[in-house]
Order: structure tokens, then sequence, then C-alpha cells
């Protein structure tokens, strides 16, 4: 039978195993910090996306991965990310951050950050693939012991980002000097929810 991957919201019950994967998997070497409780104050927090991949179809449902991101006024941060080593080099962490990316844009967040281990290649590796970019470093972050690597993606279509400070308008007028739009009015006009474009 075949094996087929579900992503969807995190329930309750799973508060206990992905505490224990965020163990094995994210804190390493760590305290224990992503406890049972930690986890299940997220899938509570209606702030908060708790994420998980279900495999199945050989035997009873496993957790194969999970992600828990946090939507703040401007920001949205990804807290934790972990896919089980038995389903790891699949493409499912690029999926979760993808499903998150999209829950972000559609919750009008336009900026994702995260930090990783500075002696994690393979995570900033990950990272980078998928379009973060470092923009600083964390002395102690993890439990005062290690530094973390602080990485941001800006979820704006690419247009957006470019929007000029002073010029002139989609119709060709002069446009007045002062800040820019933000990417949901820029998007709004450029991609209007009719097809239409500016």
């Amino acid at each position: 039978m075949p094996v087929t991957l579900e992503i969807a919201p995190g329930r309750a019950a799973d508060a206990q195993v992905i505490a224990e994967m965020s163990r094995r998997l994210v804190e390493v070497g760590l305290p224990w910090t992503w406890t049972p409780g930690r986890v299940a104050r997220h899938l509570q927090h209606p702030e908060s996306l708790v994420l998980t991949a279900r495999a199945s179809g050989a035997g009873s449902p496993i957790l194969a991965g999970f992600a828990i991101m946090h939507f703040g006024d401007d920001i949205a941060h990804l807290n934790l990310l972990a896919v089980d080593s038995r389903w790891q080099r699949r493409g499912l962490g690029r999926r979760l951050v993808e499903w998150l990316e999209q829950s972000a844009i559609t919750a009008g967040t336009f900026s994702l950050c995260l930090e990783v281990r500075a002696r994690n290649p393979v995570a900033l590796l990950f990272y980078r693939e998928l379009g973060f970019e470092e923009t600083g470093r964390v002395p102690r972050y993890y439990s005062g012991r290690e530094d973390a690597l602080r990485l941001a993606k800006d979820l704006r279509h690419p247009l957006a980002r470019a929007w000029p400070d002073a010029g002139i308008n989609a119709d060709g007028t002069d446009r007045v000097p002062g800040p820019a739009p933000s990417a949901a009015q820029w998007l709004a006009l450029h991609f209007p929810k009719d097809g239409s474009h500016a």
C-alpha cells in the first residue's frame, strides 16, 4: 500500500509527540525547552499555527514532521521545524515551510523570520535554498550556550519589493513623494481580485 503524507493543523493529542521530536531532532545537546506543555500552549494560542505532517498507508498514521509558527503584527516567526530522519530528503520540510509562508501571506503578514544554530550548516543551507537571508547573529541564544543566526524572508511579490519611494503611479501619473505603500496595498493595486492587472 503506498504511503501518503498529509499536512494539516496539529491536534491537542500531538503535543507529547511533537515535544519528544523536538528534544530528539532539534534540541540535541541543549536543555529541553519545547516541553509538551509549551507545545500545547501553541496548539491553543489563536496567533500560533502548529502544522503536522502525517504518514499513512502502512498501519496507523505516524507523525513525520511538524512546524510551529507565531504571528506577530508585522512579522511571523518560525519557532520550530523538524522532520523525522526516516522522512528527510523527500521535500517534506520544504512543503511545511511553503504552507507556513502561504498562511502568513493570507494573514497579511509579509515577513517571516527564524533562528538557526550557527553551527548547523545543513539547516542554514536548507533555509538559504528557500530564499531566507541572514540578518544577524545572536550570541548565546540557545540556553546561553550557542549562538544563533537570525534569518528572514520577504514574502511580498518581487515587484512589490521594488516599489520606489518616488516616481510614477501604475497609471502614469506623478506619484506624490512619501512612504511606500504596504505590500498588501501594492498587490491590491496591481493584482485586483477581479483578475485584471493594473
